[in-house]
């Protein structure tokens, strides 16, 4: 069973009013990447590729707005999240992202992870995103977990 948004903002640090929707909490836009090198993901281990952090295009409201011409992009979110045991998160993309020929795709975020997560984000056409966007939504479920998430990326971003 999906959890509502007034249960889900008590795992996401911090958020607004605005953000909490009926079903789950407005993850915002902190940053966006570009990957450089190649990373590896192997039998017994990964590497993630370097990264470059694009630069604000243009300043508005002190924040910055990023223009992204199409491609793929690392985003990462401003609020840090907490998957309580015995939850499971996902994220989905907005609808205004999609309405703007873009996606965002994302991984299974399991029991016990914690940190200030990150996206794809694939830009089929010309966008501006501004900083502090909502651009996903985290939403949590129920479930049955075998123990909590202990992985590389427990805290990451913090």
């Amino acid at each position: 069973m999906y959890r509502s948004g007034t249960f889900v903002a008590g795992q996401v640090t911090p958020t607004t009013d605005e953000q909490v929707q009926p079903n789950g909490v407005d993850l915002t836009l902190a940053s966006v990447f570009e990957q450089r090198e190649p990373g590896r993901i192997g039998r017994d281990g990964k590497t993630v590729g370097a990264r470059r952090e694009r630069p604000v295009d243009a300043v508005d409201d002190g924040d910055g707005t990023y223009y992204l011409p199409p491609g793929a992009y690392v985003v990462r979110y401003a609020e840090t999240v907490a998957v309580p045991d015995d939850h499971v998160g996902f994220v989905y993309p907005r609808s205004s992202l999609l309405r703007n020929s873009c996606m965002l795709n994302t991984a299974v975020w399991d029991a016990g992870y914690e940190g200030r997560g990150e996206g794809l984000l694939q830009v089929h056409h010309d966008v501006e995103i501004a900083v502090g966007a909502r651009i996903a939504q985290f939403v949590l479920a129920a479930a049955d977990a075998d123990g909590t998430y202990d992985g590389s990326y427990q805290g990451e971003n913090l």
